[in-house]
């Protein structure tokens, strides 16, 4: 089992940069998990925004491909998410998720995730 914490989230102008971090513990996910980046803004369904396999392996939204990047440090059991040229329509609450079963083609689907953070906001304004 795996207990994820995000940090990083805060307010930000248009244009502008920020770094989630996602810190897992108990089980070592480096070599075992699936994770990935979600958002959700209220009224709307979850979106998947990027996953990381266990080899390193990316996959990212359209919408934030050439901005956002995922990476992670298995040394420090920690997931990233690098948020470049940041727009209003990136404002939401951004969740990590893992799972340590093959995600096949649901890497970016939220019923391939079995283990939740709490979330952590973001804001961006113009």
């Amino acid at each position: 089992q795996v207990h994820l914490v995000e940090s990083g989230g805060g307010s930000v102008q248009s244009g502008g940069s920020l770094r989630l971090a996602c810190k897992a513990s108990g089980d070592s996910f480096s070599q075992q998990f699936y994770m990935a980046w979600f958002r959700q803004t209220p009224g709307k369904e979850r979106e998947g925004v990027a996953s990381i396999d266990p080899d390193g392996t990316t996959a990212y939204a359209d919408s934030v491909r050439g901005r956002f990047t995922i990476s992670k440090d298995n040394a420090k059991n920690t997931l990233y998410l690098q948020m470049n040229s940041l727009k209003p329509e990136d404002s939401s609450i951004y969740y990590c998720a893992a799972t340590h079963l093959y995600c096949g083609n649901g890497r970016l689907k939220d019923s391939t995730y079995n283990t939740w953070g709490q979330g952590t906001q973001v804001t961006v304004s113009s």
